[in-house]
C-alpha cells in the first residue's frame, strides 16, 4: 500500500499531513504528486471529492520550500472559479504549510483591494485567486506574473461554464513560458482539450476514473413530479421537498439543496424556515461576509440545510454531508456530477435525490447519457400519503380556486350545487304563475272609459271608448285647456 512517505514529499509536509489525520493518499494523489515533484505538467481528471486539491497543494509546498518571494511577484498561482473554492484552497495551504515559512494571498471579490494590495506588496509565495479579481489587480499595476514558477488551474470545466476561458487564456500569456502547469478537472469538454493542447507541454495525463462519473458510494434517485395544476407547481414542489426530507428521517443529518436560480434559492430557504426547518441561502448575490458566515455555520453543524446555487457545487468541502437534494434538474449535465459530489466524500456513504418536472425530462436524459447509467425512479411520498389518507367517510376538504372563491368538494352525500350567475348581473326574477284561460268562461270586459289598469287619472276618450291622443299616461297639465294671455 502506498503511503505519503513514498511520494517524496518534504518531511515538514509529512508532519503536517500526519497532524491532519491522513495516512494513505487517494488514487489521484498517489499518481499526480510524483509527476508534479518531477517538474512535469499534469492533466488530472477525477470525479469530485477524490482529493484533487491536495494533489497540487502538497507538491507546491514541497517545491516552494526552497526560495524567497519578492514584492508583487508571486512564485506560484492557483486559479479557482469561485470564491468558495479559492477559500478552500487557501485553507488547505494553511494546513499543509503550517511547518514552513511560506506566505499566501487570497484575491477574491467582496474583499477590499487595499488589504489585498498590502499582502501582494510584501511578496507572497502562493497567490490564490479568481480570474476576474486577479486581472483587476494586474490592470491596476499592482501585480506582476513574470515570476510564476508553478501555475494551477482547478475545476477547469467550471471555468468554461462560467465564461472564464478568455480570462484563463490571457493569464496563461502573462505567465512565463517555462512555468509548470497543473490542470485539474472532473470533466473534459472539447474547449478545455484545446486549452490543454495549447498551453500544456507534454502533460502527464492522469485519469483515475472515467470523466463525469459519480461516486459508487452515493445512493441516487429521482422523483418524477407533475403538479395538479400549472399555477400550483411551485408550492406543490416545495411541499414535495419537505416530504422527501421527512421520509429520510434521522438519516438526513444535514443537506445541501441545489436550485438553478438565485431567486429560487431565497424562496426555498424562506419556505423551509416557515415550516420549521433550519435553512439559509447562499448564492453569488449575497455579501461575501454573509456567505462566509453561512458556510461556517453549515460546517460547524449549526445549520442543517444549505440552499445553494451552483456557486457552492464547487469548493464546498464538508466531509459529513449526508444528503443532496436537487430541487431543480441542472441545465448542464456536468453540474449534476459536481452537485452530488458534495456528499459521499472521504469514503462515507451519501444520498442524492432529485425532483424532475415534465419540462426537465430532457435535461434528465442528458445527465443519464453523461453518467452512462439510469438514475433510479423514487416513489413520490405525497402520492403515497394521499392514497393512505383518502377515506370515503372523511370530511371533504374545500380547495380555494384561483379567483379567491371556494370550489365545491365532492362527498358521498353531496347535493347539487347552486347555479352561479355572472358577476355584475342580478339573478333572474322568478316567473309569475299565470292561470290558463278557460275558453268556456268569458272574462268581463272593462267598462267604457276604463283602461283596466289605473283609473285614478283616466285619459280622455271619444264616444266609442277609444283613447284620444297619447293614452292614459299623459300628464294632467297637458290636458288642461290653453288660454291666451289678455292683451
Amino acid at each position: 500500500m502506498t503511503t505519503f512517505a513514498d511520494l517524496g514529499l518534504d518531511p515538514k509536509v509529512l508532519s503536517a499531513i500526519a497532524d491532519a489525520g491522513y495516512e494513505t493518499p487517494t488514487p489521484i494523489q498517489a499518481q499526480a504528486i510524483p509527476h508534479a515533484l518531477a517538474g512535469r505538467d499534469v492533466l488530472g481528471i477525477a470525479q469530485t471529492g477524490t482529493g484533487k486539491t491536495a494533489s497540487f497543494v502538497l507538491p507546491m509546498v514541497t517545491m516552494l520550500s526552497r526560495g524567497r518571494a519578492r514584492a508583487r511577484m508571486p512564485r506560484s498561482l492557483v486559479l479557482a472559479p469561485t470564491r468558495e473554492l479559492a477559500a478552500q484552497v487557501a485553507e488547505n495551504f494553511d494546513i499543509y504549510a503550517k511547518n514552513t515559512k511560506l506566505t499566501k494571498a487570497l484575491l477574491i471579490g467582496g474583499v477590499s483591494f487595499k488589504e489585498q494590495d498590502a499582502l501582494i506588496d510584501k511578496g507572497v509565495d502562493v497567490l490564490i485567486a479568481t480570474p476576474g479579481r486577479l486581472l483587476d489587480h494586474f490592470e491596476r499595476g499592482k501585480l506582476l506574473l513574470t515570476g510564476v514558477q508553478v501555475m494551477v488551474v482547478d475545476e477547469a470545466d467550471r471555468m468554461l461554464d462560467m465564461g472564464f476561458i478568455p480570462d484563463i487564456e490571457r493569464i496563461f500569456q502573462l505567465t512565463p513560458f517555462t512555468r509548470q502547469t497543473l490542470f485539474f478537472s472532473a470533466t473534459m469538454a472539447p474547449e478545455i482539450e484545446r486549452i490543454t493542447n495549447t498551453f500544456l507541454s507534454n502533460p502527464e495525463r492522469i485519469e483515475v476514473a472515467r470523466a463525469a462519473t459519480t461516486g459508487e458510494n452515493i445512493d441516487q434517485g429521482v422523483v418524477m413530479f407533475k403538479a395538479s395544476r400549472k399555477d400550483r407547481q411551485a408550492s406543490e414542489k416545495r411541499a414535495l421537498l419537505r416530504a422527501l426530507i421527512e421520509r429520510e428521517g434521522t438519516d438526513c443529518k444535514n443537506a445541501i439543496i441545489f436550485c438553478n436560480r438565485k431567486t429560487e434559492v431565497d424562496i426555498v430557504a424562506k419556505s423551509l424556515n416557515k415550516y420549521g426547518y433550519d435553512a439559509a441561502p447562499i448564492h453569488g448575490d449575497l455579501d461575501q461576509s454573509q456567505r462566509t458566515r453561512t458556510l461556517n455555520a453549515f460546517r460547524e453543524g449549526e445549520l442543517r440545510f444549505l440552499c445553494a446555487s451552483d456557486v457552492a457545487a464547487r469548493g464546498l468541502d464538508v466531509p459529513a454531508v449526508s444528503h443532496i437534494f436537487n430541487y431543480d434538474v441542472p441545465s448542464h449535465a456536468e453540474d449534476y456530477v459536481h452537485r452530488i459530489g458534495r456528499t459521499g466524500r472521504a469514503g462515507l456513504k451519501g444520498r442524492a435525490l432529485m425532483i424532475c418536472v415534465p419540462s426537465d425530462e430532457k435535461n434528465l436524459g442528458d445527465i443519464e447519457n453523461l453518467v452512462q447509467r439510469e438514475i433510479p425512479r423514487v416513489e413520490n411520498p405525497l402520492d403515497k400519503s394521499a392514497s393512505q389518507t383518502g377515506q370515503q367517510n372523511a370530511a371533504p376538504e374545500r380547495e380555494e380556486t384561483a379567483e379567491g372563491g371556494q370550489a365545491v368538494a365532492e362527498g358521498p352525500e353531496q347535493t347539487a350545487p347552486k347555479a352561479e350567475t355572472p358577476k355584475g348581473k342580478p339573478p333572474p326574477r322568478p316567473k309569475r304563475e299565470t292561470k290558463k284561460r278557460d275558453p268556456g268562461k268569458e272574462t268581463p270586459a272593462h267598462p267604457a272609459g276604463s283602461s283596466g289598469k289605473d283609473d285614478r287619472n283616466p285619459a280622455p276618450r271619444d264616444k266609442d271608448g277609444r283613447v284620444i291622443g297619447m293614452g292614459d299616461h299623459v300628464p294632467a297639465f297637458l290636458t288642461r285647456p290653453f288660454k291666451a294671455p289678455a292683451d
